[in-house]
């Protein structure tokens, strides 16, 4: 009952931190280290993904079905202005996975040891705290997505492989930093996470091979997923409310004061 109850913390902690610009990877780490959590290891990980990889899907089937046929439209010769924009997004996500897919690949060994790293974690968490209180102070250019904002945003996404980098945090402060519109930024942001989060699912799938769980991990593999997705769903709709009424920098002191005080504790 005790990994049970383990379980569903983390579950919920993967679902509300990986939108919400605090760092999913950095508070697993924390909170792992702090909870003590055996789990199923690098399978509990994977499902917990797939979870939130879930309430994208959900919450973003409008903005995916478009995605989807307007390049079908492009190729019939008869697209409409919506379609020639959203056949731009497609264009816009490849690009951005560009360099998470090289750095991810080319630095993955050197990337597990950070994880291990739990003063790591609180120090990168505090980089992430400092993009999102500087937001207010940046100005709003509200520009439609590009292709260089595109793929700087993407460049973002591969440094928030390390533990503590907000990946929506520091996507979504690239993207206005280059002058983008808020919410579009934002709403960009978990859309091109698409990619990156199902290719680490599938790298992490290739060492699961052949170790089978027992039946009360799979029953914690099963919780952790349901709230991760859950809370998952939560956490986007936050998120974008938050953007919308221009209050992001809170998550920027949320992590600047969790981090100082972790850092305090395990330094000194």
């Amino acid at each position: 009952m005790d990994e049970l109850i383990k379980a569903i913390v983390l579950g919920t902690i993967q679902g509300l931190t990986e939108f919400l610009p605090i760092s999913s990877s950095g508070h697993l780490v924390i909170f792992s280290h702090l909870l003590n959590f055996e789990g199923a290891g690098l399978m509990f990980d994977v499902f917990m993904h797939l979870g939130t990889l879930f309430s994208i899907f959900v919450l973003f089937r409008k903005e995916l079905w478009q995605m989807i046929i307007s390049p079908l439209a492009m190729i019939r010769g008869n697209p409409t202005q919506e379609n020639r924009y959203y056949w731009r997004w497609d264009l816009y996500v490849i690009l951005a996975s560009i360099p998470a897919a090289v750095i991810g690949l080319t630095f993955e060994d050197q990337i597990e040891q950070i994880f291990g790293s739990v003063i790591a974690a609180f120090a990168f968490l505090f980089v992430t705290g400092l993009m999102m209180a500087s937001i207010p102070f940046i100005k709003n250019r509200s520009k439609d997505i590009t292709a260089p904002m595109s793929f700087l945003m993407g460049f973002a996404q591969a440094l928030a492989i390390l533990p503590g980098i907000s990946r929506s945090g520091s996507t979504i402060f690239v993207g206005i930093l280059s002058g983008g519109d808020r919410e579009k930024v934002a709403r960009f942001s978990f859309i091109m996470s698409i990619p990156a989060v199902a290719g680490a699912v599938l790298l992490k799938l290739k060492h699961l091979i052949g170790n089978p769980v027992t039946s009360s991990e799979l029953i914690n593999i099963a919780l952790g997923t349901l709230f991760s997705f859950a809370f998952g769903c939560l956490a986007i709709w936050w998120l974008l409310d938050f953007v919308k009424k221009g209050k992001i920098q809170w998550f920027g002191y949320y992590c600047l004061a969790l981090s100082t005080a972790g850092l305090i504790y395990y330094l000194f």
